[in-house]
């Protein structure tokens, strides 16, 4: 039976997320999907709806989203597709695309104050200290924080990250934290001109001398790419993350960098 897909889904989707299965009866898969994915529905009702898209009765609802495989899975925000996935996952790989994806409020207001103190450091990390106190299980909060606070507080900066529960799209930056941190903390045993680099670059990253950091760090990998476990390379890819590739000194060092290596 045909169904109004702009009522009981875009329509519907403006107040509260709404989850579109598309099956068949013929789909072997689907029958694998159905009673897991009602079984969320039943388990998470409140934060999201389950609908059910007949793919041989709905032609049109299915040519028009783009239908190749089923089953087919997508949830509708606002009257957009915000998040998709394709096949029969487990439950606990369900349980952790509605998680990494759906609509919070509070994340959308931490977004709106990462961005409202984007060129402030002082006060951005005053609102996220803010924030994490009121919301301490918003992972992406804790995280953003403990970024911030690494150069200038590194013990801080990992007691953030003790107990969380870190999201398969945050382990890279967190990984990132890790290696700035461990930068920061490491402490030269010998005398050797890498040691002087190394004390060099903690000491200019302190003082926010940044181009300076880099330059040390830079010769650091020129002479021995796996000094002190790799931390120079490690630290330098951690700094042009946390940077971003548009600012001017990720894009001064970046080939540097890369013939160093090579």
């Amino acid at each position: 039976m045909s169904l109004d897909f702009n009522q009981i889904v875009l329509e519907a989707s403006q107040s509260l997320p709404v989850v579109v299965d598309f099956w068949a009866p013929w789909c072997g898969p689907c029958r694998y999907l159905t009673p897991v994915i009602e079984e969320l529905a039943q388990e998470q009702a409140g934060l999201w709806t389950l609908v059910k898209v007949n793919t041989d009765e709905n032609p049109e609802v299915s040519k028009e989203y783009h239908i190749r495989g089923i089953p087919a899975v997508k949830m509708f925000y606002r009257g957009e597709v915000i998040a998709e996935f394709t096949g029969a996952l487990p439950k606990p790989q369900i349980e952790r695309w509605l998680r990494e994806h759906l609509p919070d409020e509070r994340k959308e207001a931490l977004r709106g104050l990462l961005d409202t103190h984007k060129d402030d450091k002082e006060q951005l990390i005053k609102a996220l200290e803010n924030f994490v106190e009121k919301n301490p299980d918003v992972g992406e909060a804790r995280i953003a924080l403990s970024g911030q606070l690494v150069l200038s507080n590194s013990e801080k900066a990992l007691a953030l990250l003790e107990g969380l529960k870190i999201e398969p799209k945050w382990i890279q930056e967190v990984e990132h934290i890790k290696d700035l941190a461990a930068f920061m903390n490491y402490l030269p045993a010998d005398e050797t001109k890498l040691a002087t680099l190394m004390n060099e670059a903690q000491n200019n990253i302190k003082s926010e001398k940044y181009e300076e950091t880099l330059e040390s760090l830079i010769e650091m990998v020129m002479l021995n790419k796996e000094y002190a476990e790799e931390l120079p390379r490690k630290a330098i890819i951690a700094l042009f993350n946390q940077w971003g590739r548009e600012h001017p000194l990720t894009q001064k060092y970046r080939r540097r960098f890369d013939m160093a290596l090579y």
